[in-house]
């Protein structure tokens, strides 16, 4: 169990979801939310989610869980499917709260994170980026972390929601 007790993470939510989705499980966000507290010592997390009035009780049980949600627009387009792209949202939350926190969890695989990832490292306010799928992880985001990257896809036993 790490001791530094003021670790932030940010999470990119769509990223997390198709990631799991993808490995063919369903994530329990409560032991998430217990992982990253007795793992990484994360005192507060940031959920980065498209918004929509149809996911109430999404929202409820996610803040219920521990979560501070960050609320993006989500845009419609023609063929109906939406989309809530939250990667600005993050990289700046993450830089209004750099003071505040020790380190920081980045949960994502895209490598649009690269640059954010790649700062916290120089700066020794990474603690880690947890990827969902080892094998769908960017590039340049595992350059950037380096050493300091781990997967879910090796965790189901511990989080999958049943």
């Amino acid at each position: 169990m790490k001791t530094v007790e003021k670790n932030f993470a940010f999470i990119d939510s769509q990223n997390l979801n198709l990631g799991i989705r993808y490995l063919g499980w369903k994530l329990s966000y409560k032991k998430f939310r217990v992982y990253l507290r007795e793992t990484w010592g994360v005192e507060k997390a940031y959920v980065f989610i498209g918004y929509s009035k149809d996911q109430q009780e999404l929202y409820r049980s996610l803040q219920e869980s521990g979560y501070v949600l960050i609320f993006k627009p989500m845009l419609e387009y023609h063929d109906g499917t939406c989309k809530g792209n939250v990667d600005a949202d993050l990289v700046l939350r993450a830089m209004i709260d750099f003071k505040d926190f020790e380190q920081a969890v980045i949960v994502t695989s895209d490598g649009d994170f690269y640059c954010l990832v790649d700062y916290l490292r120089e700066n020794n306010k990474l603690a880690t980026v947890l990827s969902p799928v080892r094998e769908k992880c960017s590039k340049l985001l595992k350059h950037a972390a380096k050493e300091k990257i781990y997967f879910l896809d090796n965790l189901r036993n511990k989080l999958e929601y049943k």
